[in-house]
């Protein structure tokens, strides 16, 4: 039986300049493999062991890219090793099979967003009306699905993070601030969901995943196995579980360190 590798991207597995944590000499940096460009300029990065990790974990199991970015903004990557079958975008919003939507699953998704929570229209309307213009640098809807806030970090106020958490919790929505973004997701928008559903079509009989921040939770939860970095929201809330391995690694080499536990773990199936 197959096994199924369902792994976040930013700041899982790739990695901004800015996110890097490069803490040893210049002279022995890893080298870096650039694997997104946007607007001509590069932006994420993973070591080159991470990809050749990357390229015979694709062949050794089936791997699921999952992440919260939007359908375009996932096609911008372009990882190593074999074109994924599967891939999960907007949180499980979308399905990607082969590169394209799953207009069924988006149907499911976007009824039982409409039966269980609060309107995206409301939830925007919020964020327009509380979110400061001193720190707010752009307002953003993803995919018709959820919001998110671009702002300057040094200069948000983290309290009104936690005031718009219990605000959005009372309307069934989760509240998450990751680098310079906060995002404001339906809780019955999961990647959880979508990897069941992979796992039910492709016979996977073990689930493995890793993520780094709040929206990673129920992933790392319904997996068989879980990994998270020693960076991002979980991290810093000391999230744990049983079938959960908090990793020391930071930064970029906390990529590489995830996708040798995979293969580990894909070997010993």
């Amino acid at each position: 039986m197959p096994v199924l590798v369902a792994s976040d991207l930013d700041r899982t597995l790739i990695y901004s300049a800015a996110a890097l944590a490069l803490t040893m000499p210049d002279a022995r940096a890893p080298r870096l493999l650039c694997v997104e460009v946007h607007e001509s300029k590069p932006l994420s990065y993973m070591t080159e062991t991470a990809a050749r990790l990357l390229s015979d974990l694709g062949d050794a199991a089936v791997f699921v890219p999952t992440t919260t970015r939007t359908r375009k903004q996932y096609q911008r990557i372009n990882l190593p090793g074999p074109e994924p079958t599967y891939a999960i975008c907007a949180n499980g919003g979308h399905l990607l099979v082969d590169g394209v939507s799953d207009p069924d699953w988006h149907a499911q998704v976007t009824a039982r967003l409409a039966d269980e929570c609060a309107s995206l229209a409301e939830v925007q309307e919020h964020l327009l009306r509380a979110a400061d213009p001193v720190w707010v640098r752009k307002h953003r809807v993803a995919d018709d699905l959820f919001a998110y806030l671009v702002v300057e970090r040094e200069l948000l106020d983290e309290d009104w993070v936690k005031e718009l958490a219990v605000w959005a919790e009372n309307r069934g929505w989760t509240v998450s601030l990751q680098g310079r973004k906060i995002y404001a997701v339906p809780k019955p928008l999961t990647k959880s969901a979508a990897m069941r559903e992979v796992a039910r079509r492709t016979g996977a009989d073990l689930t493995l995943a890793a993520g780094d921040s709040l929206l990673d939770a129920d992933l790392l939860l319904a997996a068989d196995r879980g990994w998270r970095p020693g960076h991002g929201e979980l991290a810093d809330t000391g999230f744990t579980a049983p079938s959960l391995r908090a990793l020391p690694d930071r930064g970029v080499l906390a990529g590489e360190r995830i996708l040798r536990e995979f293969l580990g773990a894909v070997e010993g199936a």
